[in-house]
């Protein structure tokens, strides 16, 4: 179980890895309209994959959102077991540096975890539980969407929903849902480890030009079901000085 709960919280850390969001409190005001969040491009019929792609990272802040050095996220999550309306609730904290990632949850007594990827290698205090590469996936795999070797193509759409697949040299992928009028990403899809991680944004807040996810559902299909985790983002710091030390592995 606790192996199932924890394959979650990865799409957690894919889904962080290269976000650019930050909010101090309630003292940063957002952009007026939508959930607060700036908008992006409005997207036609037409558009180009290509195109949906550069509207998507001007929604999420442009170059703010591309350059940001570290994301420290903490907030609560509550975990759900296939067929099961009772939550497990707990809390974590995800720091992201660049290619670094630390993601500590606690839901004791039913799961309580830590996960580090320093760069290059990955450490988890639950056995036989693997990290991915933080950057080949989710918001990080967006943001390299221009870059040689990539390749963007068109998906079918989803209600009022455009969609796009980003596809690095190795073959990694994520299928991006975009809104039609803003540009903005309200859902992507990774496979990874023969699974597919499904992320749904349900509430976005814009700090200092930035797009940050406040609240967003994580859903893993599993043989015995499809299991489920709701995370609140509570505090947000965005480009705060993280030593190495942060990212040790044991």
């Amino acid at each position: 179980m606790n192996k199932l709960f924890s394959s979650l919280i990865l799409g957690a850390i894919v889904f962080c890895a290269g976000v650019n969001a930050s909010a101090q409190g309630e003292t940063s005001k957002p952009a007026p309209g939508g959930n607060g969040a700036a908008a992006g491009p409005a997207i036609t019929a037409t558009t180009s994959p290509v195109e949906m792609a550069r509207a998507a990272i001007a929604a999420q802040g442009g170059e703010k959102f591309k350059n940001l050095k570290s994301v420290i996220l903490k907030g609560s999550v509550d975990l759900y077991a296939p067929n099961s309306t009772q939550s497990i609730p707990g809390g974590f904290v995800i720091v992201i540096a660049g290619d670094k990632a630390r993601m500590e949850v606690d839901a004791r007594p039913a799961v309580s975890f830590k996960m580090i990827y320093d760069g290059q290698r990955s450490y988890s205090s639950l056995p036989n539980v693997d990290m991915p590469p933080m950057t080949r996936f989710g918001m990080g795999l967006l943001v390299k969407f221009d870059q040689p070797g990539y390749v963007v193509s068109t998906l079918p759409d989803k209600k009022k929903q455009r969609a796009f697949r980003v596809s690095d040299p190795d073959g990694n992928t994520t299928d991006f849902y975009v809104d039609v009028a803003t540009g903005r990403v309200m859902s992507f899809l990774i496979p990874y480890g023969g699974y597919t991680f499904g992320t749904e944004n349900k509430k976005m807040k814009e700090i200092d030009g930035v797009l940050v996810a406040t609240s967003f559902t994580q859903r893993l299909e599993m043989p015995q079901g499809a299991f489920f985790a709701d995370y609140n983002v509570k505090d947000v710091k965005i480009n705060q000085p993280i030593g190495d030390d942060v990212f040790a592995i044991p």
